[in-house]
């Protein structure tokens, strides 16, 4: 449209409430009806609380299934008590890389050599116990966050700020609430033994009495100020998910009600990236929060592993920067598709549910 072409158009536009006689008073209703229209093509239906949560819990069920086995093996390689594993063969940084890649592939192999199948979904209880909770309340907390913050601080309008506020309030939400149910997990998977007798806990109701036990309610909550640091990561993705759906949605392809499998395929590969650049970033944080959920290990009758500082200081004075990465390989293994998985059934079925 030429530049007089548009300017006619508007001139028509200001003047057709005025054009009318007694029976105008329709012209200025159609020009509302037009304008409300044009408003109504671009808006984004307003999704309900719950439709987050139901498909944000579906969405961790479906990732936590398909990617168990590579936990296990992130978790282990990231415990105390397989971080010989990794040192004792790698004399040198390229050795260290070497291992550090195939390592995950070798573990995998071995615990099924010698734990049998079913090891390999070590902690799936409690994973999903924690995975469908967890994502459920991120999901929508994130969503009630962004809304409300938009609404409250940017006249209904998302944008980066907002984003990151509503992602940092999901993660320390999430955290909070499900911390036990990760700490359990994590005792499970680091639980080697082959048979019942060998194991030091029974199930996961076992693991929580004697948690309880032994340490007290505080013992539920290690790890929780590392899960805290976790968030970080979550507020990453969240920010780097949303920023990328923006660059997939150009001016003509903003009808929600025309969603492709192109577009559906795009955004759950945009949410793998944006879960492997957030990973990298802050991985370390993973590394140490393991250490303070592990079964405690004791130096003169005190906990190896007391707090997040002192475990960052521990873990980087003891075994250097290196043992800060290890399992990076299993985790973006494990973390990568479990995000598409994840955000791909959260699309769909916020798609499904909202019909």
């Amino acid at each position: 449209m030429s530049k007089d072409s548009k300017n006619l158009k508007d001139d028509i536009m200001e003047s057709s409430e005025y054009l009318g006689n007694s029976e105008g008073s329709k012209y200025s209703s159609d020009k509302v009806l037009i304008e409300d229209g044009i408003k109504h093509v671009n808006k984004k239906p307003e999704i309900k609380p719950y439709v987050h949560f139901i498909a944000g819990g579906i969405g961790g069920m479906a990732g936590c299934i398909a990617t168990c086995p590579l936990d296990l093996v992130k978790t282990r390689l990231q415990s105390d008590g397989f971080k010989a594993y990794i040192h004792t063969k790698s004399p040198s940084t390229t050795m260290f890389i070497f291992n550090s890649v195939m390592s995950p592939f070798q573990i995998l192999g071995n615990v099924y050599k010698t734990e049998g199948f079913r090891a390999l979904f070590k902690g799936l209880g409690p994973g999903l116990i924690g995975s469908v909770p967890a994502r459920s309340i991120n999901f929508f907390t994130y969503g009630l966050a962004k809304d409300l913050y938009s609404k409250t601080f940017n006249n209904g309008q998302e944008n980066a700020k907002i984003h990151l506020l509503a992602a940092a309030t999901a993660g320390v939400t999430t955290s909070t609430a499900t911390n036990p149910i990760w700490l359990v997990k994590t005792r499970l998977q680091l639980d080697k033994g082959k048979t019942t007798n060998d194991k030091i806990y029974k199930n996961s109701w076992d693991c929580i009495t004697k948690i309880l036990k032994n340490e007290g309610i505080k013992g539920l909550y290690k790890g929780l100020s590392a899960s805290y640091l976790g968030s970080v990561e979550g507020v990453l993705q969240w920010i780097l998910y949303e920023q990328i759906k923006l660059v997939l949605e150009t001016p003509n392809q903003k009808d929600y009600e025309s969603d492709t499998l192109k577009k559906w395929a795009m955004r759950s590969g945009g949410a793998g990236l944006a879960k492997f650049i957030a990973s990298m970033v802050t991985y370390p944080h993973e590394v140490v929060r393991t250490r303070l959920r592990q079964q405690p290990v004791l130096v003169n009758g005190l906990p190896k592993y007391r707090g997040l500082f002192q475990t960052f200081a521990v873990v980087f004075r003891e075994e250097g920067i290196r043992s800060m990465y290890g399992g990076l390989t299993a985790h973006l293994l494990r973390t990568v598709p479990n995000s598409i998985i994840m955000f791909g059934t959260w699309e769909i079925m916020t798609v499904l549910l909202s019909k």
